[in-house]
C-alpha cells in the first residue's frame, strides 16, 4: 500500500520515516501554515533520500509559475493540489511538468463532493480525499465519514487522508478501499514534528492489511 507521511520539516525524521517504510514524503509549500517548509530546505532533505521515495510538494491555489519554480528548486517528483484548482489549471500544469506526478486533493463531506472528484479523471494521476473543514485545507485531524467511500471506485488510484492515525487506520481500511493513505497530524508531537514511535506503530499495524 502507498503510504504518504505529510508535513515533513526535519531531515532526520525524513530519513527515519523513509527507512520505516514510507512510500512518499509530503512537504507543505503553503506560506503562513504551521508545517510550511522553504524550497531550499526541501531540496536539502530530498538530496538525502533514496530515489524510490516520492517527494510530494503540497500547494494551495498557487500560481503555476510558483509551482514550477518550487519543483525545480526542491527536486520534487510529485505535486499535490489541495485547493480549488480547476481542470484547466491541472491541464496546464501537466503540460509544463509532464514528468511530475499530479495528485488532486478534495475535501469530502457528502456524495455530491464525490461526484465532482471524478470529473478530474482525465487530467491528473491520483486523487486524495481529505476531510472537510470550513477554514483549514488539511492537517486538521478530522476524519471523513468513511461509509461515504464504500462504493467509491474511480478509474484512478486514490489515497485516503483526514485524521488517520495508528489507532484508527485499520478501521478506515476495513470500510474504504483506497490505494494508499496519507497521514500528518495523527503522527505528530506538534505541527511539523513527527513522533517516530507513532510512525513505527503505524507500519506495525499496516502489516495486518
Amino acid at each position: 500500500m502507498y503510504v504518504k507521511i505529510c508535513g515533513i520539516t526535519q531531515l532526520d525524521q525524513a530519513i527515519a520515516i523513509s527507512n520505516l517504510g514510507a512510500t512518499a514524503l509530503g512537504f507543505i509549500c503553503v506560506p503562513g501554515t504551521p508545517r510550511y517548509i522553504k524550497a531550499e530546505t526541501i531540496g536539502a532533505i530530498a538530496s538525502q533520500l533514496t530515489s524510490s521515495i516520492d517527494r510530494v510538494g503540497v500547494f494551495l491555489d498557487a500560481a503555476i509559475a510558483e509551482i514550477h519554480q518550487t519543483v525545480e528548486r526542491s527536486n520534487l517528483n510529485a505535486v499535490q493540489l489541495h485547493g480549488r484548482e480547476s481542470i484547466e489549471f491541472c491541464n496546464k500544469l501537466r503540460n509544463i511538468l509532464p514528468d511530475v506526478k499530479l495528485i488532486k486533493a478534495f475535501r469530502i463531506r457528502s456524495n455530491e463532493d464525490l461526484k465532482s472528484v471524478q470529473a478530474y479523471e482525465d487530467w491528473v494521476d491520483y486523487f486524495l480525499l481529505d476531510a472537510y473543514h470550513p477554514q483549514q485545507a488539511g492537517g486538521t485531524g478530522q476524519t471523513i465519514d468513511w461509509t461515504l467511500l464504500k462504493q467509491f471506485r474511480p478509474n484512478l488510484p486514490w489515497y485516503l487522508a483526514g485524521g488517520l492515525n495508528p489507532d484508527n487506520v485499520l478501521d478506515a481500511l476495513a470500510i474504504a478501499t483506497p490505494d494508499g493513505i496519507d497521514l500528518s497530524s495523527g503522527l505528530e508531537n506538534a505541527p511539523g514534528d513527527k513522533n517516530l514511535e507513532r510512525v513505527t506503530q503505524l507500519f506495525e499495524r499496516l502489516k495486518a492489511v
